[in-house]
């Protein structure tokens, strides 16, 4: 199989984090800092030791302000949900996950940014909404339909003189697009531990500035503080209620760890080259529509449609009769298809990862050029 559905999950991972995963779940399936034995001191400083390398990646000042969850999911509903109250109001864009549109629907009032045709925001138009009310700037840091990669620096340059805190969804960035928390002035960071930073599935993560106070959504035994009726304030324990995954959070820091050695500017431009030659190659060919931008602000994630087929429908024949793993559909983020113009149809989705090849999107290119050939 070709898989080029990485914007969902890395399927391939490298084989130190295979390793680290089997080896922690035998050695250190523990409840980490829940106790003073060997086992538990143990697992908490691999948790530890993961907040060190997710520090040192995204150039965070503290690694205790790192705190896991399952998912940028949940990361994203701790942060929405944890500081706003339903008289506040938000900024986001059309471009946003429904992770992050659904938790800010349910809570208060907002206004969506409307980005152009390709993805692309215009940072003036953010500035432009700011209300008297407004207590959060929440957009994506790319699209998880198109790739296109916002201009967070100069996003949180604007939430730094408004004095409003920035929240960025690193879902499709993180490991991938090059992140600094301090020189972005990013508020709160959600990022997803099993895609572009190849950990295992069910780790993710959110990262909460000195200065910036969250009611947390989850309480319950931290390990911590226990005789208080209270959730602590420190961070992480304030996040961290309950067990921890620990095997699968030491696994994620020996992934974060081997990106940090390859280079995220290398796999940066790995990623987005692939993307570029795929965009240029569909455009090419008769009856494909590509959608976002062709070259540039983007990662590896490149969005097209062969025009009089339904995208599910192109999505499975890639899968049935060559062999080739994309998706087809919304992808949780209806709103970015308005802004795309693929509100009806849908779009097909491939994805490039670290261990994509030329050869892989040759072969796309191929199948995709045969399919369009044989529906004209």
């Amino acid at each position: 199989m070709i898989y080029l559905d990485n914007p969902a999950t890395s399927m391939r991972k490298p084989a130190a984090v295979y390793e680290a995963m089997c080896r922690n779940t035998v050695t250190c399936s523990v409840n980490a800092g829940r106790g003073g034995h060997y086992a538990s001191i143990k697992g908490a400083e691999g948790i530890a030791a993961a907040q060190e390398e997710l520090a040192e990646l995204f150039n965070v000042q503290n690694p205790e302000r790192i705190a896991f969850t399952q998912n940028a999911t949940y990361a994203l509903n701790m942060a929405i949900g944890g500081l706003l109250t339903r008289s506040d109001h938000v900024i986001i864009t059309s471009m946003e996950h429904n992770s992050v549109l659904r938790p800010v629907h349910r809570l208060c009032s907002y206004s969506m940014v409307e980005a152009d045709s390709r993805g692309v925001i215009n940072p003036a138009d953010i500035e432009a909404a700011i209300m008297p009310n407004t207590k959060l700037i929440a957009t994506t840091h790319a699209s998880n339909v198109c790739g296109t990669v916002m201009p967070v620096r100069e996003i949180g340059e604007i939430c730094k003189r408004h004095n409003l805190p920035y929240l960025v969804d690193a879902a499709q960035t993180a490991g991938i697009v090059p992140i600094d928390a301090e020189d972005m002035n990013i508020s709160l960071l959600a990022f997803s531990g099993h895609k572009g930073l190849m950990g295992p599935l069910g780790t993710g993560g959110l990262y909460v500035r000195d200065g910036v106070r969250l009611n947390p959504i989850i309480v319950g035994g931290t390990g911590t503080e226990s005789k208080n009726k209270y959730q602590p304030e420190s961070m992480p324990d304030m996040l961290h209620s309950g067990t921890m995954n620990t095997p699968a959070i030491m696994a994620l820091g020996t992934a974060v760890h081997y990106i940090k050695r390859i280079g995220i500017k290398n796999i940066e431009e790995k990623e987005r080259s692939l993307a570029e030659y795929l965009f240029a190659e569909l455009m090419n060919v008769p009856g494909i529509s590509v959608y976002g931008l062709p070259s540039g602000n983007r990662n590896g994630t490149v969005a097209f449609n062969i025009n009089g087929i339904d995208s599910q429908e192109t999505a499975d024949i890639l899968n049935k009769d060559f062999g080739i793993a994309t998706r087809g559909g919304y992808h949780c983020s209806y709103i970015a298809h308005q802004t795309l113009g693929t509100s009806e149809t849908g779009a097909v989705r491939a994805g490039f990862g670290l261990y994509s090849t030329r050869q892989e999107a040759d072969a796309l290119i191929s199948a995709v050029s045969k399919i369009s050939k044989k529906h004209l």
